[in-house]
């Protein structure tokens, strides 16, 4: 079967195998829109040729009403520092910056990716080559029109290892390549750093035209863009952003107090549809779930972002609070440093997840929004997720500490943040549960603060994992060898090599046998013991329109109004 588009160019190849693996039902409607989409095909054409093939809605219902303008959002959610987006570490911030600065694509609640700031893409057959077309229409809160030579400026920015962005780690093995740096660490070995593969690997086609030539093949670039530091900033704010920063968003920054809020006002020049907000606040009120519940009672902010599993029962009672719930990939690890003692022997890796009850410590410390996750981070939510119980045996995990040396078990320090609550409860479950394998567990609780400035650092930590929509970005992003989130140090360059074939399968049902090898290596060599998924719910008054829940819980709020 061919595909040609409406100006009479064809699609990518893979197409008539991806509607042939449709019709067969061996891919499911959504696993169909979301790899369609990837490929470069419009989400209405993909929508519309998976109406044809399965029947029902093609695009779904239209808005029943029309927006209504004017009004003020409150949101309650922390407030950190936001001045460098590239290096951001957690969603809160940059849902302050992308109502003021946007992102070349967009991954959506339901998991298909479409253009923002790009009018469209298109890989390569082989897709190791990626064709980045941007919108004419762009324009910069200062009047200038958005241009590639600003994109190609955000791009090599990110990947400068000097900056240490976090989206390094999702293109390293496509356009980057590890060097030696001439250096060498303190145990001797050669320190390594990143560089472009290529001095051509990324290409300035035309004014509007940018091309990524990689040098494996890579499916997810279009979500890769969307990852949440990859926030396109304006080259003279220098990848610095606060108030009076340069923004294609639909908001503009005019008040920013870390700590307290951030507040946005319309822009009159916006050039996409919306805002019909007059303004958009966030509102830091701390981590105390009492506190965010009684401001979301007494209606002092309209929604709280990342509600406490704690206040939920009474989160459920507000009659003028609606629930957006959604299942999601969010998830906490307790990830062990592979280069520390005991850590640096598999065999007691795979003891600590052995000596963990998934299913209990998911109910305990979340209740009927946790389920039991199987110690490798590919989620159910996953489209390439391979089903692969690993259940809790004792016996076994004392048989594996004996064999590496500790027959006698294990002294170790956990360390935890104090909020949200499930956090240290989630921990203390498996305190309890390790120490009946003779692991003893000192659990060290921190204030969130001065846990983020250790997180990497401590040889055993507890950390909070949001959303991805494909298993293999966060794979890459956590466990690639080298990459500046890789918390746990690990280095497997079977896991490598694996994952960057993954990267490169259109296929689900050939990406799936490959990380069922993946899920099987972390299951039995892999750094962290993962107790749960977690599933959102997100509260925001009733009044409030145009909310659509996220599975990483981003706010578009260009789109948001109230119906009062």
């Amino acid at each position: 079967m061919t595909f040609k588009s409406g100006k009479g160019g064809e699609y990518h190849p893979d197409m008539p195998r991806l509607v042939e693996a449709l019709e067969h039902r061996v891919i499911g409607r959504r696993d169909f829109l979301r790899t369609a989409t990837l490929l470069g095909m419009s989400a209405a054409t993909a929508y519309t040729i998976a109406g044809k093939v399965l029947g029902g809605d093609m695009i779904g219902a239209a808005q029943a009403q029309e927006p209504k303008k004017g009004g003020v959002l409150r949101i309650g959610a922390r407030v950190p520092a936001l001045d460098n987006p590239a290096t951001f570490s957690w969603v809160y911030d940059s849902n302050c910056v992308r109502q003021a600065n946007d992102y070349l694509t967009r991954t959506k609640g339901d998991g298909i990716t479409v253009p923002i700031l790009l009018e469209s893409w298109e890989p390569s057959e082989d897709l190791k080559t990626w064709t980045l077309k941007l919108r004419k229409d762009v324009k910069w809160s200062n009047g200038d029109g958005l241009n590639a030579e600003h994109v190609l400026w955000n791009i090599k920015r990110w990947l400068d290892p000097n900056v240490g962005s976090s989206v390094l780690g999702l293109f390293q093995g496509f356009i980057l390549k590890e060097v030696e740096t001439g250096e060498k660490d303190e145990q001797g070995n050669p320190k390594k750093t990143t560089e472009l593969w290529d001095a051509n690997a990324i290409e300035k086609v035309d004014d509007y035209t940018i091309k990524l030539n990689g040098q494996v093949s890579t499916l997810a670039i279009p979500e890769n863009l969307f990852h949440y530091p990859a926030l396109i900033l304006h080259p003279k704010d220098e990848g610095k952003w606060g108030v009076g920063a340069i923004g294609t968003g639909a908001f503009e920054p005019v008040e920013v107090e870390v700590g307290k809020k951030c507040v946005f006002k319309a822009r009159k020049e916006y050039w996409g549809e919306g805002p019909y907000l007059d303004e958009v606040q966030f509102i830091d009120l701390g981590d105390d779930p009492a506190t965010k519940l009684a401001a979301l009672a007494s209606k002092q902010v309209d929604g709280l972002y990342d509600a406490d599993i704690k206040v939920y029962p009474s989160i459920q009672k507000l009659p003028h609070i609606e629930l957006h719930k959604i299942d999601t990939a969010q998830t906490a690890v307790a990830r062990m440093h592979c280069n520390e003692k005991p850590f640096d022997d598999a065999r007691v890796r795979k003891a600590m997840r052995l000596a963990i009850d998934t299913e209990a410590v998911a109910k305990i410390a979340y209740g009927e929004l946790g389920t039991a996750a199987q110690h490798h981070h590919v989620s159910p939510v996953h489209p390439e997720f391979v089903d692969m119980p690993m259940p809790r045996d004792l016996d076994a995990a004392k048989k594996l500490l004996a064999d590496a040396g500790y027959p006698d078990g294990i002294d170790v320090e956990l360390h935890a943040k104090k909020d949200p609550d499930w956090e240290p409860t989630a921990c203390q479950a498996m305190v309890q549960q390790w120490a009946e394998a003779g692991i003893r567990v000192k659990l060290t609780v921190l204030p969130s603060a001065q846990f983020w400035d250790v997180w990497t650092k401590v040889p055993f930590g507890f950390t909070v994992w949001t959303h991805r929509p494909l298993g293999i970005m966060v794979l890459g992003l956590a466990y690639r060898t080298g990459v500046p989130w890789n918390e746990s140090n690990f280095a497997n360059p079977k896991f490598d090599e694996l994952l960057t074939k993954a990267e490169g399968l259109v296929d689900l049902t050939a990406r799936k046998e490959v990380i069922k090898e993946i899920e099987h290596l972390m299951q039995e060599e892999g750094p962290i013991v993962q107790p749960l998924w977690r599933q959102s719910y997100q509260p925001f008054d009733k009044q409030l329109k145009g909310y659509e829940a996220h599975p990483t819980e981003y706010y578009f709020c260009e789109s948001m109004w109230w119906d009062k």
